[in-house]
């Protein structure tokens, strides 16, 4: 009996042994993420370029390469007001080419409303100055190099065929003159004397200027 009383008050005494609380557990503060800024979108090279009206003229005169440009010209032309720039620069690098193709962008820059600006920069030669003086308002680099010559051109084949084609070329070297005179307003015998001779005329961009195929030298150094 006495056993039994001393397992019944032991058993007591643990029950009402103290129970150790568990420490409180801490609660982790969520990190609070500043918003980040959303990603630069890059937009495909040349947009800047097309949405402020300026093209490039970096090859030679080609109906590949040049009508593309006249494309783009009647574009402005066709944008709605707010979204036509004002005014179109053709930025001209070019060691000339096709006369036809040069026609053609000639006629493109004279008919168009927004009026388009040249500005030579490297080479302008032959219908590259033909281009650079159709300009509404022209520029040229310091550093341009600008070339005038008679019109030339290959041909070959038949007698009556040469003969058709000399009529192309008289017609041609015809309105290189006439054009010479709208946009420079010298005389014809100052432009075979000076800029149409029977060679190559190098020009730096001051005789340019003093021809009045451009309107203003850029000088590209910068001086402090």
């Amino acid at each position: 009996m006495a056993k039994l009383i001393w397992e019944l008050a032991s058993a007591e005494t643990k029950k009402k042994a103290p129970v150790k609380k568990k420490a409180p557990v801490k609660k982790k503060k969520k990190e609070v993420v500043p918003p980040q800024p959303e990603p630069a979108i890059l937009m495909p090279p040349g947009t800047y370029l097309r949405e402020n009206g300026i093209m490039m003229l970096t090859t030679k005169f080609e109906m590949e390469t040049i009508m593309p440009l006249v494309q783009q010209i009647f574009e402005y032309n066709l944008m709605e007001e707010e979204l036509r720039p004002e005014r179109i620069t053709l930025m001209i690098n070019s060691p000339g080419g096709r006369i036809d193709s040069c026609l053609t962008l000639i006629d493109a820059m004279n008919t168009s409303e927004v009026p388009v600006d040249t500005m030579a920069s490297g080479l302008a030669a032959s219908c590259g100055i033909l281009t650079l003086m159709a300009g509404d308002k022209r520029f040229a680099s310091r550093t341009a190099q600008i070339m005038s010559h008679q019109y030339a051109a290959g041909s070959q084949g038949k007698e009556h065929e040469l003969y058709g084609r000399m009529k192309s070329f008289e017609q041609t070297s015809e309105w290189m003159v006439d054009h010479y005179q709208e946009c420079t307003g010298l005389r014809e015998k100052e432009i075979r004397k000076h800029l149409l001779g029977p060679t190559d005329v190098w020009l730096t961009p001051q005789e340019a200027l003093n021809f009045n195929i451009i309107d203003k030298v850029i000088d590209t150094y910068r001086t402090e």
